[in-house]
């Protein structure tokens, strides 16, 4: 008996063990590289603060950081502005077409921040649609969203859902009888509101405020397409790294200890108020929509619709304009053409598409795997060992894109590993940074699964193994695989590490639309962007399908 328990603590302790090395390897290996490039001297190759001193010296440099506070705080603040109204009224009030209207805020969130910056430059850009009637008719001479407003905008339109999913999933655990409660005492309208739901619900509200914070603060393809001269920190590290002239390696290693550095303490600090205000409802009468009357009804409505609306706008306008005749894909001529799908079809254009969904599913694969092996391990075999490991997988959670890209190539561009450009460095990045995803969906489902079940398993003369593999796993997939999903809607819409890592024979559907905005091309950005829309609403459907929801939790 007991050699065989030693020989089953063995292959769990392998298991963590080899696990654990992986992610020491293309994850925390990189890390530690790129700390210590921003740390060597660029002229005598010894210990240095020099590249701190150059940021913190000039304020072009610091300045960008606060650029990137100033853009994020606001956003944060407007999305909570919105999302909080939208998922209050939608679960107290009986909105019609409700059901059409929660899917069009998830896709406007899955949906990648730079789509609807090229969307939004389409429509008030300095040539946009509604710039040329804002012009004519007003008689004034508007320079479109660029800079400040227009990033503000985008973010807040593709920020605030993450907050109506959050804070709708709490309303829904709510007991309505403390409503009726307040109610019979006199507490009515805003101020029971105020008074009772707010507190209630104030954990959440924090914690997607912060997810929201730190998803903006790391963002690149936004304030890189319509910053113009507003630079944020990210746009930053991508100029000092990538740039043809004036590329400084130590310099944006730096950049990125910093950012490191800033999401890491957002994300302790979520983490204590997690903690500190943890609490759970049970909704024994949970809160039922009403029918409102009168101007209420009228303005509820016209609130709800106008701010779904514009946040559905962009990826309605990128599938219309794909559709329209061009010139050469940079000015629209009228009419409709399949000319834009055509243009990315010919061969040598459609590789970005193969490429993403390659990648893509090659990283499920991997996240898939080890995301079974890691929730198990953290949850059913605690020790100090699988606690690290349980940290170590949630960092790339807040670790921003480009600076994941940027330690990729630190660690992988020299001898031994020379996999600068290839496809296994992208399907790793995609692994690496999106396995949280999965990891937490599997965690939560295994936590539903009593123990007792694979000691029965045992008890009939499986071994432990064998009855994780037979019994636990395939009570644990409806989970793993919605959020692989989740996993993978997220990773083909990456783009702050595959720019930095793609080679010539490795773009994806992102870096394709982002180059072709660049250049102008935005009939083929448009192509692009719908059939990683349509690939998105697909998958959605799937996540749906297979999770038995109809709503999604992140």
């Amino acid at each position: 008996m007991t050699a065989s328990r030693n020989r089953h603590f063995t292959i769990w302790t392998t298991l963590t063990l080899l696990i654990m090395a992986v992610f020491v390897v293309f994850l925390l290996y990189p890390l530690v590289l790129v700390l210590y490039k921003s740390v060597v001297s660029p002229t005598s190759g010894g210990f240095s603060l020099e590249y701190f001193r150059k940021f913190f010296g000039q304020k072009y440099y610091w300045g960008t950081l606060l650029n990137s506070f100033q853009v994020t705080i606001c956003a944060t603040l407007l999305s909570v502005l919105l999302g909080l109204p939208i998922a209050y009224f939608t679960r107290s009030t009986k909105i019609f077409g409700r059901g059409p209207l929660e899917i069009a805020i998830i896709i406007s969130y899955l949906s990648p921040p730079f789509i609807g910056a090229y969307a939004w430059i389409q429509l008030l850009g300095r040539q946009g649609v509604i710039t040329k009637i804002i012009n004519a008719v007003f008689h004034v001479k508007f320079n479109g969203i660029y800079g400040f407003a227009g990033i503000l905008l985008v973010f807040t339109l593709q920020s605030f859902p993450l907050i109506y999913i959050y804070i709708s999933g709490a309303l829904k655990n709510l007991d309505n009888s403390l409503n009726e409660a307040a109610e019979s005492l006199g507490c009515t309208g805003i101020k029971r509101v105020v008074k009772i739901i707010m507190p209630l619900i104030m954990p959440t509200i924090l914690a997607s405020a912060l997810l929201v914070f730190m998803r903006v603060f790391a963002d690149f393809g936004t304030p890189m397409l319509i910053g113009e001269g507003y630079k944020t920190i990210p746009v930053l590290i991508y100029n000092q790294f990538i740039s043809e002239v004036g590329s400084d390696d130590g310099f944006a290693a730096a950049l990125s200890v910093i950012v490191i550095v800033v999401t890491t303490l957002i994300f302790l600090f979520q983490k204590l108020i997690s903690s500190r205000n943890a609490y759970s409802m049970s909704a024994l009468k949970p809160m039922q929509p009403q029918p409102a009357k009168g101007l209420k009804n009228i303005l509820i409505h016209l609130f709800v619709y106008l701010v779904v609306i514009l946040a559905i706008l962009p990826q309605v306008v990128v599938i219309y304009t794909s559709f329209l005749k061009n010139n050469g894909g940079q000015v629209f001529t009228g009419g409709y053409s399949l000319q834009s799908y055509e243009a990315i079809f010919k061969e040598g254009q459609s590789s970005a598409i193969w490429n993403t969904y390659l990648f893509g599913l090659g990283a499920i694969v991997i996240i898939i795997v080890l995301g079974i092996f890691i929730s198990y391990l953290t949850v059913r075999k605690k020790n100090v060992i699988t606690n690290i490991l349980d940290t170590v997988t949630m960092f790339p959670y807040i670790i921003p894109g480009s600076v994941l890209g940027i330690s990729f190539l630190f660690a992988f561009s020299n001898p031994p590993f020379l996999l600068g450009g290839t496809a296994i460095i992208m399907i790793i990045s995609f692994a690496i940074r999106r396995m949280p995803y999965t990891i937490r969906s599997s965690t939560a489902i295994l936590g539903q699964i009593s123990p007792s079940v694979e000691e029965a398993a045992v008890s009939l003369g499986c071994t432990e193994m064998q009855a994780f593999l037979k019994v636990t796993v395939p009570m644990m997939l409806p989970g793993v695989l919605s959020g692989a999903i989740m996993s993978w809607i997220t990773a083909i819409s990456e783009l702050s590490s595959s720019i930095i890592l793609y080679g010539n024979n490795t773009q994806t559907l992102t870096v394709a639309i982002y180059t072709a905005v660049v250049r102008g091309n935005f009939g083929n950005a448009a192509a692009y962007s719908t059939i990683l829309t349509v690939t998105s609403i697909l998958s959605l459907i799937l996540f749906f399908k297979l999770s038995g929801s109809k709503e999604v939790s992140v």
